[in-house]
């Protein structure tokens, strides 16, 4: 199975929970990367990865059946996440909403976009939120995101990189992260160093899971990895996947978590950035947004 870097815990414990093994332990990585090594041939049976994009990818090289998104409920995205902030005990910058992170002192830990499927997410949670605050208007919007990141003391390349660099190495006052990551952070390394802030709204962030056409059918393997992705929208999957922090679809199990998830304002890619092949052409391709303000 390939997973990408923020669901690899989930991932190892829905392997050793369904007690189905599709040919080894998780391949974890960044969705971009992992989506790549699909591409050139590494023999996942299924994939579950940041990005529907990047399950497209897939999909464009004939490895993934092109209607793979409806072949499962909710667009094959079993779970849901969301972007939130990761502040150090008692929030020293007083920091509550996107608009506290384009403030002068306040410094900023989020990946690099191009290079991290998850730090896309989160660069249009901020340009999502931007729109709201300034009547849709775009060039207001570029100028809100241009001046959050130029507060981007550090930019990794990837979402566990930025993590480390905010946990471990102690840089930066905020760290822009998904919800399931700042959770786990929280519980591991201590509720008296860090805490959640979760903004007023955000992106709803849907990572998506599929069968691996080519090597399912090459392998004989269809059945039980079909078999594996439905269990991930049963109660005891959703179960699974809510006590590793991401939201589960199921009402009656999201009920059961009402006080680990908070309730904030949710927008989609699709609403606001019309699906994520239209948001990687405008906002991360070359030349697109992202290169415009990160031109100092």
């Amino acid at each position: 199975m390939s997973c990408t870097s923020s669901t690899t815990s989930l991932c190892g414990t829905l392997e050793t929970g369904t007690g189905r093994q599709r040919g080894g332990s998780p391949v974890s990585g960044g969705s971009g990367k992992q989506a790549t090594s699909v591409i050139n041939g590494i023999e996942a049976d299924v994939v579950t990865l940041a990005l529907a994009y990047d399950v497209d990818a897939i999909a464009e090289r004939g490895r993934i059946d092109k209607n793979w998104i409806k072949r499962l409920p909710d667009n094959s995205a079993p779970y849901t996440s969301t972007i939130v902030f990761l502040v150090r005990k008692g929030n020293p910058k007083q920091i509550h909403d996107w608009n506290d992170l384009v403030k002068p002192g306040v410094s900023v830990i989020t990946p690099n976009p191009k290079s991290s499927g998850g730090a896309r997410w989160n660069y249009l949670a901020a340009w999502g939120y931007a729109l709201h605050h300034n009547n849709g208007d775009q060039a207001k919007a570029q100028e809100f995101v241009k001046a959050l990141y130029k507060n981007v003391e550090v930019l990794d390349s990837g979402a566990r990189g930025a993590t480390n660099t905010f946990v471990e190495r102690g840089i930066g006052d905020v760290l822009i992260a998904w919800e399931n990551e700042a959770l786990l952070a929280t519980n591991e390394l201590g509720k008296d160093k860090f805490e959640i802030v979760t903004p007023s709204e955000s992106i709803l962030a849907e990572p998506t899971v599929s069968v691996v056409d080519k090597v399912v059918d090459k392998k004989g393997t269809k059945a039980v990895a079909e078999a594996y992705l439905k269990y991930l929208y049963s109660p005891e999957g959703q179960e699974i996947a809510a006590k590793n922090f991401y939201r589960p679809r199921d009402p009656a199990v999201a009920k059961k978590y009402d006080s680990v998830f908070p309730k904030l304002k949710l927008f989609t890619i699709d609403d606001e950035f019309g699906g994520w092949t239209k948001a990687q052409k405008d906002h991360f391709s070359n030349g697109g947004t992202f290169d415009q303000i990160s031109k100092r």
